[in-house]
């Protein structure tokens, strides 16, 4: 049985590139190319991936990539504000259809991640180059399939901190903690309408984090986890005329109590 390759986009504002010396350093051609790279490596004839930027026309997200995305992956720092309401309830609504979403880094403020979670998404932070270690605390997930060991080390990050103002995630694959001291909750699930979303927090757009093994493991992992899968999504209210079985009562329905 012949199994469909998963669709994926990669979104990436890539603004930073343009205008930071710092971060063309780092991602000359973009952070996007460097997560194509990570996921097509990875993953191999698993994947089908494309990237998408914001100064593309419909911002890169018109309707029909979208309906062609099965896991959407976003990088946004400098725009978010500049990302439309229009393009935000596109993907709202797909990821309530069953399309997968991994927020990335700074996306923690995008106009998406805040809409799915009801919160500011507010956050501690210093840029500090400061070690980062981030513990598996959940190593029967398949988003840590294939790490070793109880943590590992990225020797320069920026330093996200508690409180975090998120909703309770499905699940807190890892936690970091910071040479400076704070910890975070750094690789969150959530679940919105049929849609699997996963947070993960490293990724300063001045640090080599997207060039490291365990970093591009944990993504390509969290690709294939957040494909869609299940039953088919009835996320709207449905009237069912006529009932599976037998309804013995009669009555009338006052149709004025359903007018919209």
């Amino acid at each position: 049985m012949s199994v469909s390759p998963i669709r994926v986009t990669i979104w990436n504002e890539f603004i930073h590139e343009r205008t930071s010396a710092a971060t063309k350093h780092v991602y000359p051609d973009g952070i996007h190319a460097v997560l194509a790279e990570a996921i097509q490596e990875q993953l191999g004839a698993a994947v089908r991936v494309r990237t998408a930027t914001l100064e593309q026309p419909a911002q890169g997200l018109p309707p029909e990539i979208l309906a062609e995305t099965d896991v959407l992956t976003w990088w946004g720092h400098a725009a978010h504000d500049k990302v439309s309401d229009e393009v935000v309830a596109r993907v709202h609504a797909r990821v309530l259809e069953g399309m997968g979403l991994l927020v990335l880094h700074s996306g923690h403020a995008s106009k998406i991640f805040r809409r799915l979670m009801g919160t500011s998404c507010m956050l501690r932070w210093r840029e500090a180059a400061e070690r980062e270690r981030l513990w598996i605390i959940d190593p029967s997930h398949e988003i840590v399939d294939g790490l070793e060991g109880e943590y590992f080390e990225l020797p320069h990050s920026e330093m996200y901190g508690e409180f975090f103002d998120i909703p309770t995630p499905e699940n807190v694959v890892l936690i970091s903690w910071f040479e400076g001291g704070e910890v975070f909750r750094s690789g969150c699930t959530f679940r919105r309408g049929k849609g699997k979303i996963f947070y993960f927090s490293p990724g300063h757009e001045v640090f080599p984090i997207y060039h490291d093994a365990n970093v591009r493991r944990i993504i390509a992992n969290a690709v294939r986890w957040a494909a869609p899968c299940g039953s088919p999504y009835f996320g709207r209210g449905r009237r069912i005329e006529p009932p599976l079985s037998p309804i013995l009562t009669e009555h009338r329905v006052d149709e004025s109590l359903h007018d919209r």
